[in-house]
């Protein structure tokens, strides 16, 4: 093949890739908009596929199943509450406790209007929603940790790799418990959190943290 026909076909294959990624945003829009009015147990797949304009069976190729799209909606409403962490750590990355405090403030915030969340604190304690985020919840808090801990270690040299997991992963199942049972405003909650984790990142981290936290200050 040419350098032109190997362009073209990249080009082609990026088109496809993103119109999918619209496709598939498009749908788990449909699926929030719906959650807006209805519990999920109420929901069906032709719900959704009608909700976003497109046939039932192209939501099934994209998805497979019911419970694989659930799983799909819960990883990208997950992903906006790790987006929002990362930007407040971002913001207040020259001190360890205040970045997580706005980190998770931030995201409990979101939560507490989250038609994701409202579902499942709505739905019955077997419901489908519930457990993704619970008992198989496994994906979710892997793809948050990954994320948050990659981070963490990058936010702040120094900070081992596994002393940033363990904080990153009490971060994240702290978060979702607050979430899904909170007994306080996000606003006290996020930094009764980072007053515990906030100084364990510090004391696990190597002297040159606090150097870096000081020229970030």
């Amino acid at each position: 093949m040419t350098d032109v026909g190997q362009r073209a076909g990249a080009g082609r294959a990026s088109y496809a890739e993103q119109a999918r990624e619209l496709l598939h945003e498009r749908l788990l829009v449909a699926a929030d908009d719906l959650l807006a009015e209805r519990d999920w147990a109420t929901i069906t797949m032709a719900d959704i596929a009608k909700g976003a304009g497109v046939s039932r069976q192209t939501l099934y190729n994209e998805f497979g199943s019911r419970p694989e799209f659930a799983q799909a909606y819960v990883l990208r409403e997950a992903a906006r509450f790790v987006g929002i962490a990362e930007q407040a750590i971002t913001d207040h990355a020259g001190d360890p406790e205040a970045a997580l405090a706005a980190a998770l403030t931030g995201a409990l915030s979101e939560a507490a209007d989250n038609a994701l969340v409202r579902a499942i604190l709505a739905e019955e304690p077997t419901g489908g929603l519930l457990a993704l985020v619970t008992t198989q919840g496994a994906p979710v808090i892997g793809a948050a940790v990954d994320r948050l801990a990659a981070l963490f270690a990058m936010t702040w040299p120094g900070l081992p790799e596994r002393q940033a997991r363990v904080a990153a992963d009490c971060a994240t199942r702290l978060a979702i418990s607050h979430a899904l049972l909170s007994v306080s405003s996000p606003e006290r909650t996020g930094p009764e959190i980072a007053s515990v984790i906030g100084p364990y990142l510090q004391s696990q981290s190597a002297p040159d943290m606090d150097i870096a936290c000081e020229r970030q200050q």
